[in-house]
């Protein structure tokens, strides 16, 4: 079988591993001339990690990633904690593989030395442009003139994906009302003590932080969502301003604004999400990651479903008789689950950004399930996925 995948981010990297250790051909394409992101970090909860392990790069993982020790999330105005899971050796207990932050060039560079080694080298600053089907196979056009002959088709090609757009129209995706703010900071540059070993989340009306460490704690990853009326200029990649980003939290504690003190640069990110699909495939096409279900990102799940969607992807299409039937079995499987997390990250998008009482009376029904149940049990079914 080959197939053909268009966009070279996480998910089609992933995809093209997990196609290319089952023995399929693979032809990947990516619009950019370059694989690499700047200034983001991606959190990998242990459903993905089972996966990338899966596929070989747990060493180069261990090597380049950081395993935090808790997930907390606190109230801006308190520095109360509202809610505390314990990570590290914890999460390798209850979910089999440890859950961990990374920077997403780290994660890409990886995959794409993965894929080297099988012989698969991404075809840069091409982008898919067209679709042509037929009874036997399929042809991707590219951006060049040129085009690819598969048997498969699978649209990787994030929020903005041609592939979806020529399966089921262009369609304008709607800006979510909010901005994020990102940058990297190095950790050499704070306090010693003051930016802890976990994942933070500080919550406040209208806005919320969250940081992590990256790159074995060199590096401390942050991002920051403000609630915006207009969402200016979107680009994932466009640089905003430095003293327009410390304003959005003047007042917030330490950790926050000495982080947004010692970034060099931050980067504007507008966030746009879009309605469901009334299916990903049509024929020998599908899509998968943010081009099948793009995702806010207040439950750090989207990289894990695309790495997620790419294990399915492989293992559906290597015990099919027929490709077509591969791609039903794949989106039947995929759709419940995807959906049930995009909504759960668009309910975040309220619950972190709710006033402080409100909050704290959610959380606390959390605290209450965990005790009831046992601690962290209310996260089985996202991160447990795969076992």
């Amino acid at each position: 079988m080959h197939a053909v995948l268009a966009g070279a981010g996480v998910g089609g990297l992933t995809a093209a591993a997990a196609l290319s250790a089952r023995g399929v051909r693979v032809t990947l394409v990516e619009r950019e001339p370059a694989l690499l992101e700047a200034g983001a970090g991606v959190q990998l909860s242990p459903n993905a990690v089972r996966v990338l392990r899966g596929l070989g790069l747990g060493d180069g993982l261990s090597a380049v990633a950081f395993a935090p020790e808790a997930a907390e999330v606190r109230d801006a105005a308190t520095g109360r904690v509202l809610l505390s899971t314990a990570l590290g050796e914890a999460a390798v207990a209850r979910w089999g593989a440890p859950y961990l932050t990374v920077h997403r060039a780290d994660l890409q560079q990886l995959l794409a030395e993965t894929l080297a080694a099988r012989g698969v080298i991404p075809r840069l600053g091409v982008a898919a442009a067209g679709l042509e089907q037929g009874a036997e196979g399929m042809r991707l056009i590219l951006s060049d003139g040129g085009a690819i002959e598969g048997d498969i088709a699978v649209g990787c090609d994030g929020l903005r994906s041609a592939v979806r757009a020529a399966l089921w129209g262009e369609g304008a995706p709607r800006y979510s009302g909010q901005i994020a703010w990102r940058a990297l900071v190095p950790a050499e540059r704070l306090l010693e003590g003051l930016i802890p070993p976990k994942v933070c989340v500080w919550l406040g009306p209208g806005r919320h932080f969250v940081h992590y460490p990256v790159r074995g704690g060199r590096l401390v990853n942050f991002v920051g969502a403000v609630e915006r009326g207009r969402p200016g200029d979107e680009s994932w990649t466009d640089r905003g301003d430095p003293a327009e980003a410390l304003a959005d939290f003047r007042g917030w504690p330490a950790p926050v604004l000495a982080l947004l003190e010692a970034a060099d640069e931050v980067w504007r990110w507008p966030l746009f999400e879009r309605a469901s699909l009334p299916a990903w495939r049509q024929g020998r096409v599908s899509l998968l990651g943010d081009a099948a279900h793009p995702m806010a990102p207040f439950l750090a799940q989207g990289a894990a479903m695309a790495i997620e969607d790419a294990e399915a992807l492989a293992r559906h299409l290597s015990a099919a008789r027929r490709p077509d039937a591969g791609l039903a079995a794949y989106e039947s499987e995929r759709r419940p689950r995807t959906t049930r997390v995009q909504q759960l990250s668009a309910r975040n998008a309220q619950l972190f950004h709710m006033p402080a009482p409100a909050a704290r009376l959610a959380y606390r029904a959390a605290r209450a399930l965990d005790a009831a149940a046992g601690e962290a049990s209310r996260l089985d079914w996202l991160y447990g996925w795969g076992r």
